[in-house]
């Protein structure tokens, strides 16, 4: 049986092959970790997602492991995972980060000083993440900097570009 893991903090990805035995090994490694931890694994929020495995399947194993079947691209530690980094609609859940942080703040209330510190030290790093680890598209950064520009202008975009 192949099973392995990526863990941080409360965020677990468990990564295994289709086979019912390792459904049933999934489980009895997440109520062994509650026996032994005194945590609880939260079921209802917990997801399995299947790479080339039919539906059908992944409701019944779903079922065995009282979770949800989710599906690709899915968002682990605020990355998402599964889609294609090299298309600007993969960046649409950083566009809409930056776009809440600022429909947040009121620019009437906010000198031109005030919003480029904004600008420098809050909202030019909220990408800077998601950039570490994959490859921009060409409209991506021409997005982030219209979006940026506008507030350093004095107003907030929320829709659009």
């Amino acid at each position: 049986m192949v099973v392995s893991h990526l863990q941080f903090a409360d965020d677990t990805l468990i990564l295994g092959e289709k086979s019912w035995t390792n459904i049933r090994a999934m489980r009895g490694f997440l109520l062994l970790f509650e026996a032994l931890s005194g945590l609880k694994v939260n079921f209802s929020k917990s997801q399995l997602v299947g790479v080339n495995v039919p539906s059908s399947w992944l409701s019944e194993a779903a079922l065995v492991l009282i979770c949800k079947v989710g599906s690709l691209p899915f968002v682990y530690l605020g990355l998402p995972i599964g889609g294609n980094a090299r298309r600007l609609a993969f960046w649409e859940p950083v566009l809409n980060h930056i776009k809440s942080r600022l429909s947040a703040w009121n620019c009437n209330h906010l000198s031109l000083g005030g919003r480029l510190i904004l600008l420098k030290f809050v909202l030019s790093s909220l990408p800077v993440y998601a950039l570490s680890f994959f490859k921009a598209p060409s409209g991506l950064v021409s997005s982030i900097e219209s979006i940026l520009i506008f507030f350093l202008g004095g107003g907030v975009r929320t829709t659009g570009k």
